[in-house]
């Protein structure tokens, strides 16, 4: 364990240098674009500036919806229900045990830079995702694979009293264009996992000879419908269409801009002016003019898979205290916040899973009990507050998260007598400080990845790089598993419900507040191929600018 445990170290020195290449790989094509006047077809209010563009790394969704029109997956998400449909494999086949797939790739599937796109690609950037040097805090998602935990956790096998090596992991190349992958257990949302961007493909070629400094390379080799045009950073990444894609001709945009924006003001502006034609990230909707905002016909809202929710970092005291960490949560006014500050329609959420997953009922999490909640401080040794530290609430650039963050502050002190800091940071250093655990409480969310309680419920397990609260509990890890391994529907809801109970009433490291509602601002008569669904997934390919539309820059006309 203590080589791991090094191994993490060094991991998170690379991970930080492949971050830092990014930023400098924007820079660079900043400088060498600076000249470029061509108009895009659409531009987009992406949301915060990613973080990176290496689908083994992105955790966000601004990050990562650029990935994906970059990567691509063995599947990808249908545009309109988000379920998963053939991607770089063509069709698959699925052994009566539901623990082996054999995928066939297409095989007119190449690089966007012409080499093919084989097996081997696939066994590469699987392996590559798991490799514990490359630090992904999504390596869970490939943790139902053969052995991918116990590789990438550095576990030893038994049997040879060696480490597990990714030779181990249960993924291999049959042939050329045929991937075979042995699963620990039956894993109905598997080939959902398949088409997430942890698992695209990435160039085993170009990552093999320039390392961290691939997606500096210009021009960087891709497997999705666009190319990376070029990145500016705080201005815009554009992306054009690879005219190698396998489905090349139902690309709808030659030319997309994905514009970052923190400030929602800033955004509905641009979309106002028309200099954006689309606002499809949640913090990018100011939620101080929803009141207005829902009777306009370009505003459309719907429902998704996603939670807004505290966390609490439980290596630290006071919140090393189950009580503590209870109380906290007592005393929060949801229907406050929903009411007064979201105003979408969201809805209080005691528990972490959102309702509309079929055969899963969520369990009841802790209600609002201010009474119980200064009792449990009391008895963790701080009666009327006195003597708790103050403490800080880690959150990013968004004036919705301010808002909230105001509002707790207010009822904790109110309620409990306790003090918080408010501490507001960019999204590159939230994220930084929420994986390193430099914070005492933080905002967070979570929107699913696929349509099973599983997307959110596995994330806390002790070994899962998006815990991101130091909370370990065998008891949860095992129900997981079990869950994992069982056929039987109704034993498996079960056995994630137990879970849950465990996650936000008995022991709980996070605080959950509502449920999302989706938002997006387009208007329908200058742009389509957008579509509403539980996953929030947006993939380009499919959008365009409506033939006899304004261009972009045009201002609206009053019926926008």
């Amino acid at each position: 364990m203590v080589s791991v445990t090094a191994n993490r170290k060094q991991a998170n020195g690379i991970r930080q240098w492949a971050v830092l290449a990014c930023v400098t790989l924007a820079a660079l094509m900043m400088a060498s674009c600076s000249q470029h006047k061509e108009r895009a077809d659409l531009i987009i209010m992406n949301g915060a500036e990613p973080e990176s563009l290496d689908p083994a790394i992105v955790t966000g969704q601004p990050d990562g919806r650029v990935a994906g029109a970059l990567f691509e997956g063995l599947t990808r998400f249908n545009p309109k229900n988000a379920k998963p449909i053939p991607g770089l494999a063509e069709r698959w086949d699925i052994a009566e045990d539901g623990q082996t797939y054999t995928f066939y790739l297409r095989t007119n599937a190449v690089w966007s830079t012409g080499e093919p796109i084989t097996a081997e690609d696939v066994v590469y950037s699987w392996r590559r995702a798991l490799d514990p040097l490359t630090a992904s805090d999504y390596a869970g998602q490939l943790y139902y694979v053969k052995n991918g935990e116990n590789f990438n956790t550095g576990k030893t096998n038994a049997a040879t009293g060696k480490r597990y090596t990714k030779e181990d992991v249960g993924v291999n190349a049959v042939d050329t264009h045929t991937v075979k992958v042995d699963l620990e257990g039956p894993t109905p949302f598997f080939l959902d996992l398949c088409a997430f961007r942890t698992l695209a493909v990435v160039p085993r070629q170009a990552i093999e000879k320039h390392k961290d400094r691939w997606l500096m390379v210009h021009p960087v080799p891709t497997s999705g419908p666009f190319t990376l045009e070029f990145w500016r950073i705080h201005d815009r990444i554009r992306v054009r269409k690879n005219p190698r894609y396998w489905d090349a001709q139902n690309i709808q945009s030659e030319l997309i801009d994905l514009l970052p924006a923190e400030s929602s003001t800033t955004a509905l502006n641009l979309y106002e002016t028309g200099e954006a034609d689309v606002i499809w990230d949640k913090n990018l909707i100011p939620s101080e003019l929803m009141d207005v905002l829902k009777g306009r016909e370009y505003v459309h809202t719907y429902d998704y898979l996603g939670t807004y929710f505290i966390r609490f970092n439980v290596t630290k005291p006071p919140f090393n205290d189950v009580r503590v960490r209870k109380a906290l949560t007592l005393v929060l006014d949801k229907e406050r916040i929903v009411k007064n500050i979201t105003k979408s329609g969201e809805k209080p959420a005691s528990c972490l899973t959102p309702p509309g997953m079929e055969g899963y009922t969520s369990p009841e999490g802790l209600g609002r009990d201010q009474e119980l909640a200064r009792k449990l401080l009391a008895e963790a040794g701080y009666p009327g507050g006195k003597g708790f530290p103050t403490f800080n609430y880690l959150f990013n650039t968004s004036e919705m998260h301010k808002q909230i963050a105001v509002e707790l502050q207010a009822m904790w002190k109110k309620e409990l007598g306790i003090n918080m800091e408010l501490r507001q940071v960019e999204w590159k250093v939230y994220l930084s400080d929420q994986s390193k655990m430099q914070y005492d409480t933080s905002r967070s969310s979570w929107i699913g990845d696929y349509v099973d309680p599983n997307t959110f419920l596995d994330m806390f397990m002790s070994n899962n790089g998006n815990n991101r609260t130091g909370w370990k509990s065998p008891k949860y890890d095992d129900l997981i598993r079990q869950a994992n391994q069982e056929r039987d529907a109704t034993k498996r809801a079960k056995l994630l419900h137990d879970a849950e109970v465990l996650l936000v009433r008995e022991d709980p490291p996070i605080a959950p507040l509502f449920f999302y509602v989706g938002v997006n601002i387009f208007d329908p008569a200058v742009v389509e191929g957008v579509h509403q669904n539980l996953l929030d997934e947006h993939p380009l390919w499919p959008l365009r600018r409506k033939a006899g539309a304004p261009k972009p820059g045009t201002k609206p006309t009053e019926a926008r």
